[in-house]
């Protein structure tokens, strides 16, 4: 018989002390102060679950990738923010769960406190998923919670290794995130349309291969688009160009060029002479692309064909932004993709991405959205892979 996922919310876990891996990795301000707090909000929901049946939570997270314990990788400002969501209890940081002093504050928690380990990646055996590593991890709670599915792809000690030494269970986030994604996976609505952008080629491109057996449609913007086209022969200027995805780019050339092929590219790109908010712009068609430009967003002409086809979808997968959105010359194309997404009231629609988040984060009609995820690269490995290490970890 296949094993499943144990989840919180099927067993009555009450006065425990629970050990909850949650993503809290968010951006922060200059000024060291929670930017974007979308992961932190829904974790709440674990949270609270946890807390009402009166048990002692100790949070566990990382912040972006330091290589020591610098500063700026702190959750000292996540500790700040999640006090002023969570009211009715004192929220401290635990600097050193290994040190004595650590020891003793884990030892000493009160019935209305919440710890936070201060960043896990500071410990060199988190990355490692060193065995003893994770025994001392498990050491300080009675049971672990992983709510964080953005990091079930890693198979780090606080996500997989822990699993090894006490009772494990998935949270109610981290639920939701393999439910719906799954159900999209093995019984879609057709059209099924993917939307595939964003910077990072080589974390997407192979990812591409898996929708074309899933998808009906797949609308391929940002650097992905880019290194396409130059497999295809176009010029693309200044733009995007890894060369270890050479030889991918090359194989997918062959399924573009295929007669009703379900990869569609833009026909129309606006070019830039740079990534300035002062920079000229052009609509300028693929095959016209000079060798100074920038392509930095889809144009008008790929936005009524990519928009057609959202229009008529049943299934929709978002992931990356179709343009240089941070700077708002070239954040129209994304928006477009995202409203259009909105407007379709018939569709289950997915989004997800780190760059995708940001760029939505202050846009109305987010509940239009049926589902976006915490996860970047691991919403795209459990699409492609069926999935993750922290998911099979749970398993066992």
């Amino acid at each position: 018989m296949k094993q499943k996922v144990k989840y919180i919310d099927d067993y009555q876990t009450s006065n425990k002390k629970i050990l909850l891996r949650v993503d809290f990795n968010v951006a922060l301000t200059k000024s060291a102060n929670v930017a974007d707090d979308f992961r932190i909000k829904q974790s709440l929901q674990t949270i609270n679950y946890l807390l009402k049946n009166k048990n002692k939570i100790i949070l566990v997270s990382h912040l972006g990738r330091p290589k020591n314990r610098e500063p700026e990788f702190s959750l000292k400002p996540v500790v700040r923010y999640l006090q002023k969501l969570i009211k009715d209890y004192q929220i401290n940081l635990v600097d050193d769960f290994l040190s004595e002093q650590g020891k003793t504050q884990l030892k000493k928690q009160g019935n209305n406190e919440i710890l936070i380990i201060e960043n896990i990646r500071y410990f060199e055996g988190e990355k490692k998923n060193d065995l003893e590593f994770s025994k001392q991890l498990s050491n300080i709670a009675d049971i672990y919670v992983n709510d964080a599915f953005g990091v079930s792809h890693r198979e780090n000690a606080s996500v997989c290794g822990i699993t090894k030494f006490i009772p494990s269970y998935g949270g109610l986030l981290l639920k939701k995130e393999i439910e719906t994604i799954t159900k999209l996976l093995e019984n879609p609505q057709r059209p099924f349309v993917a939307i595939i952008g964003g910077a990072k080629i080589s974390d997407k491109i192979f990812f591409v291969d898996k929708l074309l057996d899933i998808a009906d449609h797949i609308l391929i913007g940002g650097g992905i688009a880019d290194i396409l086209f130059k497999a295809l022969g176009y010029e693309i200027g200044k733009s995007i160009d890894e060369k270890d995805v050479k030889n991918y780019a090359e194989k997918l050339k062959n399924v573009i060029m295929k007669k009703n092929s379900k990869i569609i590219l833009p026909v129309d790109v606006i070019v830039g002479d740079s990534i300035s908010t002062k920079t000229q712009t052009q609509i300028r068609k693929i095959d016209k692309i000079s060798k100074e430009k920038y392509i930095l967003d889809i144009g008008p002409e790929t936005e009524a064909i990519f928009g057609s086809y959202i229009a008529s979808s049943k299934t929709i997968i978002w992931n990356g932004p179709l343009g240089y959105f941070e700077n708002p010359i070239f954040s129209r194309g994304t928006d477009f993709i995202y409203y259009a997404i909105t407007q379709n009231a018939n569709a289950l629609s997915v989004v997800g991405g780190g760059s995708t988040l940001a760029a939505i984060k202050k846009k109305e009609y987010l509940n239009k959205i049926s589902h976006v995820s915490t996860g970047g690269g691991a919403m795209l490995e459990f699409i492609e892979k069926g999935t993750l290490p922290g998911i099979e970890a749970l398993k066992k």
